[in-house]
């Protein structure tokens, strides 16, 4: 299980704590911290022009469509394609994805991950590995999970709607402490409640 404690001291972030509507966007990524660094991180991924696309919110609470059900799923498979990867929480909304990545490499090596997560069938959500191979260190960090959830659930979801797309950038924060993790995760939690007031509503 990832120790968050255990990284704190190894992860430097100028910006503030304060994460909501406070996001940055990959071409602004941090310098001097590789993103395949042992770290959790709070990850943002848009529709399009923030098309709703996954379901809609109802009485505060997400209903997801048959393109959302894709995604949900897609997400949940991400440690089985990358198994450095453990997940924290996360929820789908109907324009974007919000969710807790913790990269937590061993030290013997054996954390290989494959690159291109593209869905076997659109009916079960599952992923195939391709090429089955060791990818290098540039393959196991935050931007090729990110790359490998969008390919699996764009092929899914362009059979329900051909028009579906993502927005080609994503925003991270790196969590720096226990507190941030639960504050973010609490964030994560009422983000359907707490709707009408989010910047992507």
């Amino acid at each position: 299980m990832f120790e968050l404690g255990k990284y704190i001291l190894y992860i430097y972030n100028p910006m503030s704590e304060k994460y909501k509507g406070k996001y940055r966007n990959d071409s602004t990524r941090l310098k001097n911290w590789d993103y395949g660094w042992n770290a959790p991180y709070f990850v943002t991924i848009c529709t399009q022009d923030r098309e709703h696309f996954f379901g809609k919110i109802v009485d505060g609470k997400m209903v997801l469509s048959k393109i959302g059900h894709s995604a949900n799923s897609c997400w949940n498979e991400i440690p089985n394609h990358f198994p450095f990867v453990e997940l924290g929480a996360h929820i789908i909304m109907p324009n974007h994805v919000h969710g807790i990545i913790i990269i937590n490499k061993l030290d013997d090596g054996r954390d290989v991950g494959t690159q291109n997560l593209a869905s076997l069938h659109s009916t079960d959500h599952l992923f195939i590995d391709k090429p089955k191979n060791q990818f290098g260190p540039q393959s196991k960090n935050l931007a090729s999970i990110i790359r490998g959830f969008k390919i699996g659930v764009t092929k899914n979801a362009r059979l329900v709607n051909p028009s579906f797309s993502w927005q080609s950038r994503y925003y991270d924060h790196i969590i720096r402490n226990d507190r941030s993790f639960y504050r973010i995760t609490e964030y994560i939690k009422n983000n359907p409640a707490n709707w009408r007031e989010d910047k992507f509503y």
